[in-house]
């Protein structure tokens, strides 16, 4: 009995040195596997920033063409003389009533003289006949000329009378003419073409200058007719000329009536640039410009945090978990360096600004310490431009 009692024992003590060397195998083994799992590191480190609130101006793009607010032209008056001199070219800023050509006027003097003598001529038979006429009225009482004789006096008084006063006439005529030997400026403004060629004999009418009044241009802008209607005088626009100058101006009228072809009416915009040679607008030259129609709030992020794929727009938002979540959102209008969010943001929510093109829906980030604040970026001064 005592043996089989030291048997007993001898086994039990072996099965559990046994399951003790089992236990600590398989912890063993456990410890093993999971050290070779290595931890998951994060994809990048990015910085932070809030969504930030910016009022945001509403504006209105329109094309169209820098025009002459008023172009006048300039014609020769005097028929059939000889352009003597030119006085101004093209681009020349000149003055109301300032010489601009001369014609030639030596025939036009020759005929002045011989109307001036003519109507001294005129008015020497008017004189005798009006003193033959009086002497003829002083011996109607005396019945030593007839009734008839009389009358006839009196006619030719004033038949002499009237051809004294069409010489004068034609003497004026001369004189006239002249004075439009002297093309002059109507107003005052910028020489914008000229056909005028010293040499030329020129008939009534001819075109000489085209005149752009009072240096001033203005913008005619094509716009739709659905938009006319946010449209009114006084409205500020901002034109982008084609070497790039911004002009500002102001909305002088609006079109009462639409091209029915095109369902587009026009909108006049006075432009302060003058019409010189130096001034970046120029008549007949095609611009763009923004009507500035107010502002409204919108929630604005930095364009970095933007990400494109597949033609949609995407920003990265933070979680408690340091990963990240890939949201699509709506863009709307551009604010310097910040564009709108129109859907699919929480104000709240805190966005990846910086290597956001790099990462991954559901990537592990590190936030850089400095630039995770909760506090939202300074405001953009940048002019803020329209995305209609």
């Amino acid at each position: 009995m005592t043996f089989l009692k030291r048997k007993s024992v001898a086994i039990i003590l072996i099965a559990i040195v046994a399951l003790s060397a089992g236990a600590v195998a398989i912890y063993s083994s456990k410890s093993t596997a999971q050290a070779s799992v290595p931890a998951a590191r994060p994809a990048l480190t990015v910085s932070t920033a809030l969504p930030q609130p910016l009022d945001l101006p509403i504006k209105l793009s329109a094309n169209g063409n820098i025009s002459a607010w008023q172009e006048a032209i300039i014609g020769s008056e005097a028929n059939g003389l000889r352009l003597l001199q030119v006085l101004v070219n093209v681009g020349d800023q000149v003055k109301a009533g300032q010489v601009l050509a001369v014609f030639a006027g030596d025939s036009v003097q020759a005929e002045v003289a011989q109307a001036r003598a003519s109507l001294l001529e005129a008015r020497a038979n008017a004189l005798e006949a009006a003193d033959n006429a009086a002497r003829a009225r002083t011996l109607d009482s005396s019945g030593a000329l007839s009734a008839q004789q009389i009358n006839q006096y009196n006619t030719a008084e004033q038949t002499a009378q009237a051809r004294a006063e069409a010489a004068k006439a034609v003497l004026d005529a001369q004189l006239l003419r002249g004075h439009q030997t002297r093309v002059l400026a109507p107003d005052s403004g910028v020489i914008s073409a000229r056909s005028a060629t010293v040499g030329a004999v020129l008939p009534a009418g001819t075109e000489l200058f085209r005149l752009i009044r009072g240096g001033r241009l203005e913008w005619r802008a094509e716009v739709t007719s659905a938009e006319m209607g946010r449209l009114q005088p006084g409205t500020p626009v901002s034109v982008t000329a084609a070497s790039g100058a911004q002009l500002k101006g102001k909305v002088r009228m609006v079109a009462p009536s639409v091209d029915p072809q095109t369902r587009t009416g026009l909108v006049y915009v006075d432009l302060p640039a003058a019409a010189t040679m130096t001034s970046p607008a120029k008549a007949g030259m095609f611009a763009k410009g923004e009507f500035e129609l107010g502002a409204t709030p919108a929630l604005t992020v930095p364009q970095t945090a933007l990400v494109i794929r597949d033609g949609f727009n995407y920003v990265f938002r933070l979680n408690a978990d340091q990963r990240i979540s890939q949201l699509k959102v709506q863009t709307g209008r551009l604010a310097g360096d910040r564009v709108e969010i129109s859907a699919g943001l929480d104000a709240n929510a805190r966005i990846i600004i910086n290597g956001a093109g790099f990462l991954n829906d559901g990537d592990l980030v590190r936030v850089s310490d400095d630039l995770a604040s909760n506090k939202p970026l300074a405001p953009d001064s940048t002019a803020a431009e329209a995305i209609k």
